[in-house]
Parts: structure tokens; C-alpha cells; sequence
């Protein structure tokens, strides 16, 4: 995998899932994939698990943001936003291990902004973003 690749692999999911149909988003995956949230404890093995929950997700729209991608060979950090029906913007990292061109191992973690301490201005290298993502 190399970067546009995964971005296109990311783009359809995003699209797909936005409107609402599940079925095309979820074929970036691997029939056998693993979906984890380290941060609540679950996990979902099999790309048919969590296809299920996803299809019900009470959001009615859901924005993503990629601000940044990296790795290389079958591991990939992406970095994006998040929000749900028009809300806050959260900050997320899924981390995406692939087998051949398919999605075999997600791991998303997903948290709420935060200010920048003033503390550690003299050391930015730039003013940083707002939290809401303005």
C-alpha cells in the first residue's frame, strides 16, 4: 500500500457510509477484518459484525476530516476529524493494518479537543488549531 492508496480506500468507505449504504462502503475490508475501540474495550471479528452495528448508528450524518496520513507496507496512522449530525468536532487516529490492498485490522481511538495550554507557547512552533476545529 503507499498513501494514495489508502486515502482512495478511506475516500470510499467515507463516501459510501455517508450515504448510507453500507454494503459498498465496507468492501475496503476484508471478510475476516477486526474492528477495535481500545477506549471501550470491544472488538468485532468479522467485517459482517460490524457492518450490522453500522447500518443501525443512530447519526444521521457523520463528517470525517483527514488531516494526515502515514506508514508504510501494511501499516497506516490516520489522523482525521469527526462529528456526528453537525456537533462538536472530535479528533480521532485509526490505526490500519492491511492484507494485500484490503483492510484486515482497524483500531479507531476517538476524544474531544482540548486548548493548548499558554504554558507551552514559547516552544510552538505555530498557533494552534482552536479545539472545535475552526
Amino acid at each position: 500500500m503507499d498513501e494514495t492508496s489508502v486515502r482512495a480506500a478511506l475516500t470510499h468507505y467515507f463516501d459510501f457510509s455517508a450515504v448510507h449504504d453500507e454494503g459498498v462502503a465496507h468492501e475496503i475490508y476484508l471478510d475476516d477484518a477486526v474492528l477495535e475501540f481500545p477506549q471501550s474495550g470491544e472488538r468485532f471479528d468479522g467485517v459482517a459484525n460490524f457492518k450490522e452495528w453500522r447500518q443501525q448508528y443512530p447519526a444521521t450524518t457523520v463528517d470525517f476530516d483527514i488531516r494526515r496520513v502515514r506508514g508504510a507496507g501494511d501499516v497506516w496512522v490516520v489522523e482525521l476529524r469527526v462529528r456526528y449530525d453537525g456537533g462538536t468536532w472530535n479528533y480521532g487516529v485509526e490505526i490500519l493494518e492491511f492484507r494485500g490492498d484490503k483492510v484486515a485490522r482497524e483500531s479507531i481511538y476517538v476524544m474531544e479537543g482540548f486548548p493548548a495550554p499558554e504554558w507551552r507557547s514559547p516552544w510552538w512552533a505555530e498557533p494552534p488549531y482552536p479545539p472545535d476545529g475552526a
